[in-house]
């Protein structure tokens, strides 16, 4: 990309006529994580998890990459991988990256997964997002800790802070209404990155249906099978929640704008779909 290596990881065998898939990773790290949930998915949809610019094993470019580069620089990506509309599913950082595909490359995008979205006024500033990638550490699975080290050391101290403040900058409010295309958010219930109670703020978006699920940040790596069964769901236009079996856990949330902002600026409490007046 660019004239520039990256490396990626890929599967085809679902076939030239099945649906593409790109995993798009979170903050200074690989997307070696993603990979438990894309090989779960792979048999189904041709399958892409590139290490973006800079990140992982790929090149670092001359000069940091805010959002919209490397919004650009995934979609140079899919271009030299020969896709034109993926399915994009992001965790944390790869989620905002995802608005912004959608903001600059509306045509370019099928649907959309956002696993733990992150960003914005809930991880600022950086000491509280350092603190909160702490926490969530000891939530996440021992397995987890040397992929992130490894990753978060080779990204470096100086352009996590440049990474840290676009994605700080980013107007992430102002671009989610270009976010039209079917959309389900995942959040989980442990996770410090992410309140589930500004949910509301999503209801801008058209199509979307947002979830709670147990776990923590890293869920594609956590709990593969759930968030593979979730996807599937989501594309196939199946129940996200069942009665039994792994997606009883799943609970939906309330995206109603009717929510209100309480005085201190953040949304009210999120509640279960099942107490909407609508619901069946």
């Amino acid at each position: 990309m660019d004239g520039l290596p990256v490396f990626h990881r890929f599967n085809v065998d679902a076939g030239s006529d099945a649906g593409a898939m790109v995993h798009v990773h979170g903050f200074g790290i690989s997307g070696t994580y993603l990979e438990p949930t894309a090989a779960l998915l792979a048999p189904h949809y041709r399958t892409f998890v590139p290490d973006l610019p800079g990140m992982g094993r790929s090149i670092r470019p001359e000069g940091g990459l805010d959002l919209p580069g490397l919004a650009k620089a995934l979609m140079s990506y899919c271009d030299a991988v020969g896709v034109e509309r993926p399915i994009l599913v992001g965790n944390s950082l790869g989620c905002p990256i995802i608005i912004e595909v959608a903001a600059s490359f509306p045509n370019r995008i099928e649907r959309a997964v956002m696993v733990s979205p992150a960003g914005g006024p809930n991880n600022q500033p950086l000491a509280k997002a350092i603190g909160q990638m702490a926490r969530d550490g000891l939530r996440e699975p021992p397995s987890m800790l040397p992929i992130a080290a490894r990753d978060y050391l080779r990204f470096g101290a100086l352009r996590s802070l440049s990474l840290f403040r676009a994605m700080t900058r980013y107007p992430t409010l102002e671009r989610l209404p270009r976010l039209v295309v079917p959309t389900l958010v995942i959040a989980g219930l442990r996770d410090p990155l992410v309140r589930i109670a500004n949910a509301p703020r999503l209801a801008v978006v058209p199509h979307i249906d947002v979830v709670s699920v147990p776990g923590a940040h890293a869920l594609n790596y956590s709990d593969p099978q759930l968030i593979a069964e979730l996807i599937r769901a989501h594309i196939d236009g199946e129940p996200l929640t069942t009665p039994t079996g792994r997606r009883s856990v799943v609970e939906h949330v309330r995206v109603d704008a009717a929510d209100q902002v309480r005085d201190d600026g953040n949304l009210s409490p999120a509640r279960n779909q099942q107490d909407r007046p609508d619901s069946q």
